[in-house]
């Protein structure tokens, strides 16, 4: 029985990216100005095992925080497996840089926009310094942060890799409620329609979105036009979204079928190779971008049964086509299908120049797996 690894490690995240179209992390920066990948604010082992009374995960060097468990984002790309996964075989890695309190090392104060938007200029790049090295493709690469400055950031680092800006805003500091509170207002007044199109207009390469804005009720709260996985709502989506990537966390198994269907990309916290049967009645497909079914291969997942289901899987990994391996033909057969379904409105001739290499096209929807093989239980290491 597979065991869930805790997440951001190197376990949980060669895991996710074997079984997945690709993998998401969190990357902050430590004392000695070293990457490490880290979800929390504060170093998220038990309070007595914290090599200092400083809490604050930037207040740390890479070596305090690699003998608690946690690795270097070097070190990740180091990982033969992993490295082949993300360059070679087309997978996909959303970066997700982390802000330190205000009042941690490189925090910035409360009010310090212009430090933060130092902070994670720096942060990208170093990383891109990183990914360079390792030749990690910029077109399977997508840098983003919970960081109204990022614009900016991205500006001043002359970063070329795709990005995109975390909305509604949560910032890293205060209690659940308060965060809440402040991400739950921007939440009320920024329309899923709206937020698509703030990012277009930003120069962003595509939209990360809450599940919040596709599940009613909370998906009624914001003013304007409502997100939907079904029917007309769905429809008229992809009509806003024309091809624009738009990638949903946290994907919960009831809703991974309708949100793919959707033509939505998925952050998901479940890459149990067990779970092959979906909650909602359907067979699951964990790799629709670097393994991608087509229209008779869908049909045939589509009609499965909890009876015969891993039957079909089986017989559909053995017989589909990986996107690096797809030749000419295939490939601009599965293109005219995704641009007529979802109202992409590249022609697929641009779509395939752009797309070439091992990495599917950037509209193509994914499976990610959220912090690695998926989020885990505080404190990360026990």
């Amino acid at each position: 029985m597979w065991q869930q690894p805790p997440e951001n490690t190197l376990e949980s995240l060669r895991h996710a990216i074997l079984h997945n179209d690709g993998i998401e992390f969190d990357v902050r920066l430590t004392r000695d100005q070293e990457l490490v990948v880290h979800h929390d604010v504060k170093i998220s082992v038990p309070k007595a095992k914290r090599p200092h009374s400083l809490a604050w995960t930037e207040n740390h060097t890479l070596d305090e925080l690699t003998s608690q468990g946690f690795i270097s984002f070097r070190s990740l790309l180091e990982d033969t497996q992993l490295r082949s996964e993300w360059v070679e075989n087309g997978k996909m890695g959303c970066i997700e840089f982390k802000r330190p309190h205000p009042r941690a090392l490189y925090g910035g104060g409360f009010f310090g926009k212009k430090q933060h938007i130092s902070h994670v200029s720096m942060m990208m790049e170093k990383t891109e310094t990183i990914l360079q090295e390792f030749e990690v493709p910029s077109e399977n690469t997508v840098f983003y942060s919970f960081h109204t400055g990022m614009k900016s950031s991205i500006q001043s680092s002359k970063i070329q890799r795709p990005w995109a800006e975390l909305v509604p805003y949560v910032p890293p500091f205060g209690n659940y409620y308060t965060k809440r509170m402040r991400s739950g207002t921007q939440f009320l007044f920024t329309s899923l329609a709206r937020l698509i199109e703030s990012h277009r207009r930003s120069g962003a390469s595509m939209s990360p979105c809450a599940i919040e804005y596709f599940l009613p009720p909370k998906s009624l709260i914001p003013l304007g036009f409502s997100g939907g996985l079904h029917g007309s709502k769905a429809a008229r989506l992809s009509a806003q979204q024309r091809g624009f990537p738009i990638y949903v966390w946290p994907t919960s198994l009831h809703v991974e079928h309708d949100l793919l269907s959707a033509g939505l990309t998925g952050l998901t916290d479940c890459s149990d190779p067990n779970m092959t049967w979906l909650p909602s009645g359907h067979a699951r497909w964990t790799q629709p971008g670097t393994r991608p079914l087509d229209a008779t291969q869908q049909q045939k997942l589509d009609l499965a049964t909890q009876e015969n289901h891993l039957d079909i899987l089986r017989e559909l990994k053995s017989e589909t086509c990986p996107w690096r391996e797809c030749d000419n033909e295939r490939r601009k057969d599965l293109v005219d299908m995704w641009r007529k379904k979802w109202q992409w409105e590249n022609p697929t001739t641009q779509i395939l120049e752009q797309a070439g290499g091992s990495s599917p096209p950037w509209e193509s929807i994914r499976l990610i797996g959220h912090r690695g093989s998926g989020k885990t239980s505080r404190p990360v290491f026990k």
